[in-house]
């Protein structure tokens, strides 16, 4: 059964609903309580648990139905719309005042941590019967699964920032920054914290909550985004942890989708046995403008170098991009907005919505984790600390037997084998957000942006921009307490 959350969760305020005998992220929002009257029984903090996962979608989506515009900072598409202000950041005129991405993810990150953080708190204070130790300590362990998931954006954002872990009042708002070393070691506890105490079902059958394989495959990618220093070499004792814990993944209970656009589309997400975390959304009254978005007002637009990477007869290709037309099963739509690169975005859409416009509801979950990025993780790290064994190119033989492409060639070397399972992650992952943050953790994103050609505008990428600057907003409510990233002095 499609699951979701939709709550608002404001400081003393929080969302209540009917009768939560049944699941509580199969219900629909019914009604607000105040603080005073809430916090009373199990039913209540399965409600904030609930408004602690909706926090993910927060920003205006910017980290779930709008990850595919983080695709249009890098080399693989543009935004002709300028939605969060890329057309700034692909231009190179990043500063503290700049916003759009640099505002909106301090402040989806933030509201989310407050979110987390009174529960947490309210959590400990609880006295109730009705919550018996067990549950108490998942809990929170969901609560800082979702945590540690916001420091590790923060970190890999702005490096130093303030860590809260307690809910904040009119004396103790205002806090300065902790050392970058510091926000990812509470991501890295926060996550582990999640590891020991989540239930160990699988994702597609725990109804939507967190699960301990969901934290390790984050704690995967945080250790993999940590994994290069600032000249891109490999770390090889981080990425033995990392090779470590994808192996102990692989050995779990997951498994590729046979249909890659499977794991995408509404209606075959729920029994995918390759989602390992997905934000959740359902029609109507959590719905999201993804496919309008997409596929009528084409805010992404592929560009030539990214189709020209698709190797020939991969079927990822017809699967995520699609030209003038969209075609889907024998359902037809023709986007109302230009395509100023000759290609839209396919990947997410659901067919049967078409034909896409203002009235469109879409209810397709964010998938944010799933078994392929542990694949390709393993293989990417198990090659800098090995080399190319037989276990990297089964991992990576995986990934391009699903998209009907031949293994890989004979004899690669450990440099080949990287830029192979370096172009495997462009494909694979196109449009899913995952571009930028590898072109920044292998330190590379100088290099590749600053000769894209094809890109509309023109790219221009400085090694401070490796890391942001906090939001002027934030400095300057800060009292001089908040100190500016030194790069942007």
């Amino acid at each position: 059964m499609k699951k979701y959350i939709i709550y608002s969760f404001l400081v003393f305020i929080v969302l209540g609903m009917g009768s939560c005998e049944t699941d509580f992220l199969d219900k629909n929002p019914l009604d607000k309580l105040s603080s005073s009257e809430f916090w009373k029984s199990k039913s209540d903090f399965d409600m904030a648990l609930a408004a602690v996962y909706s926090s993910t979608q927060g920003g205006g989506g910017i980290i779930s139905y709008g990850m595919p515009n983080w695709d249009v900072l890098t080399d693989n598409a543009y935004g002709q719309h300028n939605y969060w202000g890329s057309q700034t950041f692909v231009q190179g005129n990043i500063s503290p005042a700049t916003g759009g991405y640099i505002t909106d993810m301090y402040d989806t990150c933030y509201n989310g941590i407050t979110r987390v953080n009174i529960f947490l708190k309210q959590l400990a204070n609880y006295q109730g019967t009705d919550i018996n130790a067990e549950t108490k300590s998942k809990y929170e362990a969901e609560a800082k699964f979702i945590r540690g998931y916001y420091y590790y954006l923060l970190y890999f954002s702005y490096g130093a920032v303030p860590i809260t872990t307690e809910p904040l009042n009119l004396e103790n708002q205002i806090q300065p920054k902790s050392p970058a070393q510091e926000v990812l070691n509470q991501s890295l506890s926060d996550i582990d914290f999640a590891i020991a105490n989540l239930s160990q079902s699988l994702y597609p059958d725990n109804a939507g909550h967190a699960v301990k394989t969901s934290a390790q495959a984050l704690k995967l990618r945080v250790l993999m985004y940590t994994a290069y220093d600032q000249t891109g070499s490999p770390n090889t004792e981080i990425l033995t942890q990392a090779r470590d814990l994808a192996l102990e993944i692989m050995n779990s209970g997951y498994s590729l989708d046979p249909t890659f656009e499977n794991v995408f589309r509404d209606g075959t997400q729920e029994d995918s046995g390759e989602i390992m975390f997905s934000i959740k959304f359902l029609a109507p009254d959590n719905s999201t403008p993804m496919d309008q978005w997409y596929g009528d007002w084409l805010v992404v637009s592929p560009l030539q170098n990214l189709v020209d990477d698709f190797e020939e007869g991969d079927l990822r290709y017809e699967k995520s991009i699609f030209e003038d037309i969209i075609d889907i099963n024998g359902n037809i739509h023709s986007p109302s907005n230009d395509d100023p690169t000759g290609y839209g975005l396919k990947k997410f859409l659901s067919p049967g919505l078409m034909p896409y416009g203002y009235s469109t509801q879409s209810q397709q979950d964010w998938v944010m984790l799933r078994y392929a990025e542990v694949l390709l993780s393993y293989a990417e790290a198990q090659n800098e600390i090995v080399g190319p064994d037989q276990s990297v190119i089964d991992a990576v033989d995986a990934i391009r037997e699903r998209a009907d492409l031949q293994g890989l060639a004979d004899g690669l070397n450990k440099e080949e084998m990287r830029a192979q399972i370096r172009h495997e992650r462009r494909i694979e992952f196109a449009f899913e957000g995952m571009r930028y943050y590898d072109l920044k953790r292998w330190r590379i994103a100088d290099e590749v942006l600053n000769n894209v050609t094809d890109g509309v505008l023109s790219y221009h990428f400085e090694d401070r921009f490796y890391l942001w600057p906090l939001p002027q907003t934030e400095i300057d409510k800060s009292q001089g307490v908040l100190e500016q990233n030194p790069d942007y002095l």
